[in-house]
């Protein structure tokens, strides 16, 4: 019986993907999966393609306007932020409650490129633009720009290589990918 009831209370609490996402425009997203257990802040200002998986334990923080292109993969314990309000907490104190427009609060919108992955326990800083085909290692901080294609890692992040060299290796393994993979290479959506 003890049995039966811990697996109950593991299907009721666990992490489990949940398929499906409906964007802001209204449409279904199929193929975009997004934990039960990570949180969105303002989904009304989430754009995300299709095709973008989402694991447990993360923030997406929407608030500010956060895009996430299509294929993007989220691991686990990330953060995706668009508002930082603890310069404004520093500065203001006790002050900072009610204050409509606290200085030092930071409010951008932040763009992820398609098919960009971001590994476990990395934060994307608000304002940042991370291209297409990016790989940010795990407890990496990103905070700014990251041009296409680049592999970045470190606090702050760095570009360390680029995507393209890890794919072609593939790609000459499996070439009946090449055509997908051109396609949305060329597309500049």
């Amino acid at each position: 019986m003890r049995e039966w009831l811990q697996r109950g209370w593991r299907a009721l609490v666990a992490p489990r993907m949940l398929y499906g996402w409906r964007d802001v425009g209204g449409r279904w997203l199929a193929h975009t999966r997004i934990s039960n257990a990570t949180r969105v802040e303002s989904p009304e200002q989430l754009h995300i393609g299709d095709h973008v998986y989402v694991g447990p334990f993360n923030l997406l923080d929407a608030s500010g306007g956060l895009h996430i292109g299509e294929g993007v993969q989220v691991t686990t314990h990330c953060a995706l932020l668009t508002h930082s309000s603890h310069q404004a907490l520093r500065l203001a104190g006790q002050a900072y409650w009610g204050n409509p427009d606290p200085p030092g609060f930071v409010r951008r919108p932040t763009h992820i490129g398609a098919y960009t992955f971001v590994g476990p326990h990395s934060v994307v800083a608000p304002g940042s633009r991370i291209g297409r085909g990016v790989i940010v290692r795990a407890y990496s901080y990103v905070d700014g720009d990251v041009p296409d294609f680049a592999v970045v890692g470190g606090q702050p992040a760095a570009v360390l290589g680029d995507t393209r060299d890890h794919d072609r290796v593939w790609l000459e393994a499996h070439p009946a990918e090449r055509a997908h993979y051109d396609a949305w290479v060329r597309d500049r959506s």
